[in-house]
């Protein structure tokens, strides 16, 4: 496999046309020679958008928030009466944007010396409002890199500093992850292998990961659920880190959701989970008020936080408001869900500058999310700082 080196247009018109074949991304990446992950991200970053005259409206087709998030190889009879606007990725105008990618990122963002000051102003008090520089530059529409904020601040050429970045200065080694707390019988048919397998049949499914974070020890935690399609994150308050107070509190949020008309294995068919002894209650997680399973619970490896790689990545959004130690026995759900729905209101880059929020809705509702206890937030209210704390 060739690592390390650049798409050439003849690996992006063998994309092209494997991706009119219906092939997958792993398929297309044997074929050319590269990484599974290197086709999927020449594929979101290069997919153009485009409406035609039987264009109904103006919002994208569901089946484009899983693979292959675009509409070459649509099954569709004929495009021409599909009602959305459609994604295809096409190889010469990728190796296009490619190319001028490749000569802006050498020649730098030409700035005057009164935009440069206005751009320090916004940056530097958007930081010092906890907001991170990547949303603070997508909120305010500033033309202007991450990489080259963070080197103009590294440079000392703003108004800002390191020490006014929190996650630049408190990083800190991994600590060890618990022993394995799930007992056998409860992991049959539900390993991390078995996931795999249920996955490939039935990649079609959205898929949610299943996580706690710590508080005080032997305080209150929080269990996290994070919908992976979107990077949206709801949580729930326990009084205590068992098993019987995470099944009570994941079986109130199902009641929740069936009084108001909505099905909880409709929203989360699929939850995948680490070793904690906090979700052994399977039946909680899977079966509904009858007992009949409308959710498939799978339990990763111990040790591995690296099969589920979303929710940890998350769960910084929510360090950077509630540090590691930050007792939670204070908290309401009232507190907890304020501070997610900050969380939620972030700008992603990975989504083109959309939040969480925007895309759950988009693909849910606004209705869904109330429910959930995420609000939305305006883009420049939103604070990724402790200093949330002082509102709660």
């Amino acid at each position: 496999m060739s690592k390390n080196k650049h798409l050439t247009l003849d690996d992006r018109i063998e994309i092209q046309e494997c991706l009119a074949k219906g092939m997958t991304f792993k398929a297309i990446a044997n074929r050319i020679g590269k990484n599974q992950t290197t086709v999927s991200r020449e594929v979101k970053a290069h997919a153009q958008s485009h409406s035609n005259g039987y264009t109904r409206t103006e919002e994208y087709c569901p089946k484009l928030l899983k693979a292959p998030f675009v509409c070459n190889g649509c099954e569709m009879k004929s495009r021409a009466k599909c009602p959305y606007i459609r994604r295809i990725y096409v190889a010469k105008t990728a190796q296009s944007s490619y190319e001028e990618t490749l000569v802006e990122s050498r020649s730098g963002i030409p700035l005057n010396k009164e935009s440069f000051y206005e751009t320090d102003q916004i940056i530097s008090n958007a930081v010092k409002q906890g907001q991170h520089v990547y949303h603070a530059i997508k909120a305010n529409n500033l033309p202007i890199s991450t990489a080259t904020v963070y080197r103009h601040i590294n440079k000392q050429y703003y108004s800002i500093g390191r020490i006014d970045l929190p996650r630049a200065v408190k990083f800190k080694p991994r600590k060890t992850t618990a022993p394995e707390h799930i007992p056998a019988c409860a992991k049959k048919g539900r390993t991390y292998q078995d996931f795999i397998g249920f996955m490939e049949d039935n990649d079609a499914l959205p898929l949610a990961q299943l996580d706690t974070v710590i508080g005080r020890v032997g305080g209150k935690t929080i269990m996290t659920v994070h919908f992976v399609n979107c990077d949206f994150m709801i949580a729930l308050l326990l009084e205590n880190k068992t098993a019987a107070e995470a099944a009570q509190k994941i079986q109130g949020l199902k009641k929740k959701l069936k009084d108001n008309n909505f099905s909880f294995g409709d929203i989360i068919p699929v939850l995948l989970t680490d070793n904690g002894g906090e979700f052994s209650i399977v039946s909680a997680f899977e079966d509904d008020e009858f007992g009949n399973r409308e959710t498939n619970l799978f339990f990763c490896e111990p040790s591995s936080p690296n099969e589920k790689p979303e929710i940890e990545k998350n769960h910084t959004l929510f360090r950077d408001i509630v540090p590691a130690g930050h007792s939670f026995d204070a908290f309401t759900q009232q507190d907890v869900n304020l501070i997610f729905s900050h969380i939620n209101a972030v700008k992603r880059k990975q989504f083109g500058g959309k939040s969480a929020y925007d895309l759950f809705t988009f693909f849910n509702s606004v209705e869904l999310a109330q429910i959930l206890g995420i609000s939305y937030i305006s883009p420049n209210d939103v604070i990724q700082s402790p200093l949330l704390l002082k509102k709660l």
